[in-house]
């Protein structure tokens, strides 16, 4: 055994399992892909990295159901805005709803909530350009229910939802 208390025997143990990591990681990354967005108008575009396999979103909120919101969930460090900072703006509520001044698009949402491991975005997916449906299908949708504060439990009635 070694200063740490392991024997000689871990030693190929420790090996596979980096490697088993390093293989999932691999393969974790081969699942995102790079897609273009933009508004209507095209004055607002953007670049994001996104694994649709696990899944996509509706929520049943007052806002979301008015604006028929289906979205995916990342991360900040994966979104890139190409062109049109100065075209968005941010209607402000329990989150950050960002969207095209000039055209109206509903681009994307911004959350800071630790609970759900703190910051992400929504995408919206309608907001994509070169996505296909079968690409947005590759998941399950994942209804949430907003309506009620209860994000953790899907709504009684998703019928409306789409």
């Amino acid at each position: 055994s070694n200063k740490l208390g392991w024997n000689r025997v871990s030693t190929p143990l420790c090996s596979i399992i980096g490697r088993l990591t390093r293989f999932l990681l691999i393969m974790e990354a081969d699942l995102e892909k790079i897609y273009k967005g933009s508004c209507h108008c095209g004055q607002v575009t953007y670049q994001v990295l996104l694994d649709f396999t696990n899944g996509t979103q509706r929520c049943n909120c007052t806002y979301c159901t008015k604006t028929r919101n289906w979205s995916i969930r990342t991360t900040p460090d994966k979104f890139r805005l190409l062109q049109g900072a100065d075209a968005l703006s941010d209607y402000q509520g329990s989150t950050h709803k960002i969207f095209c001044r000039f055209c109206g698009t509903n681009l994307y949402y911004y959350w800071n909530v630790p609970e759900m491991g703190g910051e992400f975005l929504t995408i919206r997916v309608n907001t994509l350009d070169d996505v296909s449906n079968d690409e947005i299908l590759q998941g399950p949708i994942h209804y949430l229910d907003g309506k009620n504060d209860n994000w953790w439990q899907e709504p009684q009635d998703t019928r409306t939802l789409w």
